[in-house]
């Protein structure tokens, strides 16, 4: 099975942690906000329309009611149910950075559901089922697990995706 080189998945962990760095969270995690430049392999996260971290005038903020489920986060698809709205965390970005990465080497989404599912069924399904086993070779494999561990505490962070990738680019 086919898996996004080290490098390309190194440089949008390290572009995801630049933003981290400055203290915010992304809020929509996905392939789609990638750019990856191929030589040399660097990587651009874009649309920040949903970044959280900074003060914003009330009358430019709106409520976070999720992103892209096929990336999202169980506790975030869990307070989208609960409650409207949620809030974007670095935890849950790391999240969606292990299911991009999941997605990009296998081309399934992490969590299994119809694919006319409504977006209240797909995120039930985020919450209440484990993730699709993850049947990607080596390193790569264990730290996509490790990204979407279902408890946000128990993740690695950004950084940490980082250092991880950095050994086993060099």
């Amino acid at each position: 099975m086919a898996q996004p080189p080290i490098v390309a998945a190194l440089a949008c962990a390290r572009a995801l942690a630049a933003l981290h760095d400055k203290g915010f969270a992304h809020g929509d995690v996905q392939p789609a906000h990638f750019i990856v430049q191929p030589e040399p392999v660097g990587a651009v996260l874009i649309d920040l329309a949903l970044a959280h971290g900074a003060e914003i005038p009330r009358r430019f903020d709106f409520p976070y009611q999720g992103c892209l489920v096929h990336y999202e986060a169980p506790e975030t698809s869990r307070s989208v149910l609960e409650n409207g709205e949620a809030v974007p965390t670095q935890e849950a970005d790391v999240y969606g950075l292990g299911a991009t990465l999941f997605m990009s080497a296998t081309g399934w989404r992490h969590v299994e559901y119809p694919d006319d599912a409504s977006r209240a069924e797909q995120r039930r399904a985020v919450v209440d089922r484990t993730h699709r086993p993850v049947n990607v070779a080596g390193m790569l494999g264990w730290l996509i697990n490790d990204m979407l561990r279902p408890s946000p505490g128990d993740r690695p962070t950004a950084q940490d995706v980082c250092k991880t990738l950095e050994t086993e680019a060099a």
